[in-house]
């Protein structure tokens, strides 16, 4: 196999580009996809069935349908319902801040549940609202519990995040290629953008096994 290096080296400055534009939309999705999830949860928990039934086919829709035609959806019906026109970074933020969040709503749901019944009935017969049972009781124990489910999330994000090169986002995917495009070469894109996910999981990996340790 002819491997030539100087196709990458002339595409590294793109491709760390790329891959900074991965870790920042990534971020973003996981940040804005864990407090959506926590809204969902609530929602599928409540009493009041108006509540539960929305939030029940969310999750049921973003779970069951392909990430890709979420990504096409939003990108060419979403956004450009709400903006007038379409935008891949923000298509690309929203779709995979949607999909994020359907999948940590179950995780925040399985972490809740697990939590013995007992101890909210014993902090309501404190006199502690549901919200404080909540903040204070059930939230901090479940979250502990938590965590190896949410590392799983989040490594698999920044993998998913490589299918918003169909709408043209700027990640490793797309500059990975737009260089087999240019040279008509398949090995040198597809495996220099493997290494850097790579790398990225890895990585992400270490830093979340850290975290959990701690806490």
């Amino acid at each position: 196999m002819d491997f030539r290096f100087e196709i990458i080296v002339d595409y590294i400055p793109l491709l760390l580009k790329g891959t900074l534009f991965t870790i920042g939309i990534s971020l973003v999705a996981i940040l804005l996809g864990s407090i959506l999830g926590l809204g969902i949860t609530f929602g599928q928990l409540s009493r009041i069935w108006i509540l539960r039934l929305p939030m029940h086919a969310y999750i049921h829709f973003f779970r069951g349908t392909p990430l890709y035609v979420q990504i096409l959806i939003v990108h060419f019906g979403l956004v450009p319902f709400f903006i007038g026109s379409t935008n891949p970074i923000v298509a690309a933020i929203t779709a995979l801040t949607l999909n994020c969040a359907a999948y940590t709503a179950e995780i925040y749901r399985a972490g809740i549940q697990s939590i013995d019944k007992g101890q909210v009935e014993a902090a309501h017969s404190l006199g502690l609202s549901h919200f404080q049972t909540m903040r204070f009781i059930i939230l901090p124990q479940a979250i502990r519990r938590m965590i190896p489910a949410f590392c799983n999330e989040f490594i698999v994000l920044i993998k998913d995040s490589s299918l918003v090169a169909v709408i043209a986002a700027p990640e490793i995917m797309y500059w990975s290629n737009a260089m087999r495009g240019q040279y008509y070469r398949v090995w040198e894109p597809y495996l220099t953008a493997a290494f850097i996910y790579l790398i990225l999981t890895y990585s992400l990996n270490k830093v979340l096994v850290y975290i959990e340790r701690k806490v």
